[in-house]
């Protein structure tokens, strides 16, 4: 509850030792923090707001009050609507939403009072006044504001309604350009598909709150009323002498006169979008999305052409830990860096290129295999590894390069196949298919054991693998020196992998 104000303006802050000196301040809240002055920033017929400071953080504020009937002071289930509505508006957090620091009820005097940030420049129908020369650039970026302030109360579960939405009620600071929508006194939680019950301005109602049967687009449609006067300065529906008249105008769906003076069609079009009928109506989500909205002139954002693509992945192999780092040279190679770091802690770094024209990741695999001294069961997962990699780094590359059937290849004998698969760790095709590590749930190969048909793409799949690995093993032979030692050596080297 609020008390008077000491006329010798001294306040105590209690222990934080913080004092003022004001001497026309009336009313203090109950924590002693903020004071209230006689200055009335704006009124409605609710609703009264007052300059104020909080005296621990040396900011003006705005001290609304808002006055409540007695009967939801007497009904418990009134009040306790209230105190949630209350509620929710402290837990509303965003850039274009007015932020609401304290509140409490005032029973003595049946006023909520509501402390909320304060904006200087005053309201956007009072801004747009004061500033009549105003570049449409500026109008559309008052518009996406609002329109993310809406997005956002709309997207809250359940959704949230202002139903008071007009230019009054949409506050600016001028030094920014920023917009933040106020006056959420008047909002109501969105329990069920539509609300019934209504109140508001009614030259910016819509229509289906006159028929109690709305929902959050409701808001849109005065979005739509904000936006014509701040093309026009004129109120909507300005000609009508009487709410009676505006009433009919509404739900016969005739629009204000002030739209024909909307001189843009671009303007008037879009303008138009959101006095359409409910079911018509696009969300503030959509809206922003519209092509009137689209800043012009944008350039997009060119590549630099020596900021190559860096990739860097992490997997858990056989208890060990795979950390593979990808980094494109140019259009010949990749740079990468494989970091292998087993249970106990031993760590194995190598750095190699991959030859995009000449490697593949299964012939990379088998030296990395080779060098390290790892299980021979590995191949495959590294070649998957380093697959991954590479065409995440680019993706025109894709698996084409692991393997290429041709007239040459697309048939290969069984002792050929056997002898592959020993090489890539698998020992025979008996077993090559109950290999534990390319079952394993999240591995890149993604073989999962299954029964029936999936057990046959499982094969072929493995079978490709085997597949690959015989055609690298013949082009290191074909590419050594017809030679016998040069033969010897090559075979003696693909032995050493067995």
């Amino acid at each position: 509850m609020g008390s008077s104000g000491n006329k010798n303006g001294l306040i105590g802050a209690g222990d934080g030792g913080v004092t003022a000196l004001e001497a026309d301040y009336v009313e203090i809240d109950p924590t002693g923090r903020i004071i209230r002055y006689s200055e009335v920033l704006g009124k409605g017929a609710f609703k009264k707001v007052y300059k104020a400071f909080d005296q621990f953080e040396g900011i003006e504020v705005a001290w609304n009050k808002v006055r409540i009937n007695d009967d939801v002071l007497q009904s418990p289930d009134d009040y306790k609507t209230l105190y949630s509505e209350v509620h929710l508006l402290k837990s509303l957090k965003h850039k274009n939403i007015i932020k609401l620091h304290d509140s409490w009820i005032d029973i003595q005097n049946k006023t909520l009072n509501m402390i909320t940030e304060l904006f200087t420049s005053g309201n956007l129908r009072q801004y747009r006044k004061k500033h009549k020369s105003v570049d449409l650039k500026a109008i559309k970026n008052w518009a996406r504001q609002i329109l993310n302030g809406l997005d956002y109360l709309h997207s809250q579960n359940p959704p949230v309604i202002h139903r008071h939405l007009k230019c009054d009620n949409i506050f600016v600071n001028g030094n920014h350009g920023e917009i933040k929508i106020g006056d959420l006194g008047l909002a109501t939680v969105l329990q069920q598909p539509t609300a019934n019950n209504f109140i508001g301005t009614p030259e910016f109602m819509a229509p289906e709150l006159y028929e109690e049967e709305y929902n959050e687009l409701a808001d849109i449609y005065s979005f739509g009323m904000c936006m014509l006067e701040m093309v026009t300065f004129e109120y909507p529906y300005s000609e009508c002498q009487n709410p009676a008249q505006i009433y009919k105008k509404v739900t016969n769906g005739i629009k204000p006169a002030s739209l024909d003076k909307v001189s843009d069609p671009k303007i008037k079009q879009f303008i138009e979008k959101c006095l359409v009928p409910a079911n018509q109506r696009l969300s503030a989500k959509e809206l922003l999305e519209d092509p009137f909205l689209k800043p012009k002139n944008l350039k997009k954002p060119t590549r630099d052409p020596l900021a190559m693509p860096v990739v860097e992945l992490c997997w858990k192999h056989q208890e060990n830990e795979f950390r593979l780092k990808g980094t494109r040279n140019n259009n010949n190679s990749v740079s990468l860096t494989m970091r292998i770091a087993d249970p106990i802690g031993l760590v194995r770094n190598i750095h190699f290129l991959f030859y995009l024209k000449t490697d593949t990741a299964l012939s990379v695999a088998l030296e990395m295999v080779e060098q390290l001294d790892l299980a021979k069961n590995d191949v495959p997962f590294i070649a998957e590894f380093i697959n991954n990699s590479v065409t995440r780094i680019l993706p025109s590359w894709q698996q084409s390069k692991m393997y290429i059937p041709t007239k040459h290849n697309t048939r290969t004998n069984v002792p050929d196949l056997k002898r592959c698969a020993t090489l890539a760790g698998f020992g025979d095709l008996n077993r090559f298919s109950k290999v534990k590590g390319l079952a394993r749930k999240g591995s890149f190969l993604s073989l999962c054991e299954t029964d029936d048909d999936d057990d046959k793409v499982k094969i072929r799949i493995e079978l490709e693998a085997v597949e690959r690995g015989y055609k690298h093993w013949c082009k290191e032979v074909k590419m050594v020196k017809k030679t016998k030692n040069g033969v010897e050596v090559t075979l003696k080297r693909c032995i050493t992998l067995i």
